[in-house]
């Protein structure tokens, strides 16, 4: 009877081990998703890099990849609460868990082989930055977390769960639309006015292409400004992805913060010209400060991206260019 005693105590240990140590990775995976979701959907830079990503995957609207963008950071707000509600853990939720880690990876691995492994990959947004590698690290790490939670940490489903799981879900999926509102607003504004590209051609270097015939979309930005930048990351994306659209950068600034442009952005691919003479620059961005983005048909601007990167969207690109 004493030996039956001995040799069961230990077990009652190892299952109380189990439970708390489940209990705390479980815990604890689910803080990674929330504050994931957090760092993406409350900086407008931040989400706006990750929305782009979509884009870059071949997503050819900014509404459409808006809204892609808000599911993703809502399916990660879910399995957090789906995970601290511990609903149906090892018939859906750590299943989805490793489905939605392994689909992030995968992006991770496109990114290396497009880009490298340099830059911010936005897995945590402005709040933690992580290059591509150290970030599919993390995720191997969490899908290694999640398999171990498998076997230390099934619990059972518990009673009228399935009740709790479409709200919990619904709750996590809207919240990124509440709490980021989409800008539907993505066509670019008729902007009727003439602009005097001839002075692009006065200095040498000047642009291979003649701006001045035919369609083109021109930014005319500053090496130095942050929104500009956001806008440059963009193009050189959609330039990648629609190479036959006519977009066209003239960088206004020194030679002093043209590599930090350039390892910001990723726009070295995008045709552009690095021009040194600030008074015809302004004559022809205008007043209204930069990025000054035209759309422009024989040396006429007939619209402009007046909210710089929300309205450059290849949808209505393509058409003005397609002319339809």
């Amino acid at each position: 009877m004493d030996i039956e005693v001995q040799s069961g105590t230990p077990k009652a240990n190892i299952f109380t081990f189990r439970s708390v140590t489940g209990a705390i990775l479980l815990f604890l995976l689910a803080c990674v998703f929330f504050y994931s979701a957090y760092s993406k959907i409350y900086s407008d830079n931040a989400f706006d890099n990750f929305q782009w990503t979509f884009i870059d995957l071949g997503i050819s609207s900014q509404l459409a990849a808006g809204i892609i963008a808000r599911l993703m950071i809502g399916l990660e707000v879910s399995l957090g609460l789906l995970l601290l509600a511990h609903i149906y853990l090892k018939q859906f939720t750590y299943k989805a868990v490793l489905l939605l880690l392994a689909a992030f990876t995968v992006y991770l691995l496109v990114v290396i082989f497009k880009q490298g492994n340099t830059g911010n990959c936005g897995c945590f947004g402005d709040k933690l930055a992580m290059k591509p590698l150290a970030a599919i690290i993390k995720n191997l790490v969490m899908m290694a977390v999640t398999v171990l939670l498998i076997y230390i940490y099934p619990v059972k489903p518990y009673k009228f769960q399935e009740y709790f799981m479409m709200p919990i879900a619904m709750l996590g999926l809207t919240i990124p639309f509440l709490i980021n509102n989409i800008d539907v607003s993505t066509a670019p504004v008729p902007y009727k006015k003439a602009i005097d590209l001839s002075l692009l051609y006065k200095y040498s270097p000047a642009p291979q292409v003649d701006l001045a015939k035919g369609k083109h979309i021109i930014a005319f930005m500053s090496l130095t400004c942050p929104h500009c930048k956001k806008a440059a990351y963009l193009l050189q994306i959609i330039h990648r992805e629609h190479p036959e659209l006519p977009v066209f950068m003239v960088l206004d600034g020194a030679d002093t913060f043209k590599k930090s442009f350039f390892e910001e952005t990723h726009a070295e691919q995008v045709p552009h010209l690095l021009y040194y003479h600030t008074d015809d620059f302004v004559k022809m961005a205008g007043m209204d400060g930069v990025p000054a983005i035209y759309w422009i048909y024989n040396s006429n601007i007939e619209y402009k991206s007046k909210n710089a990167y929300y309205q450059l969207d290849p949808k209505f690109m393509e058409q003005w260019v397609s002319g339809k």
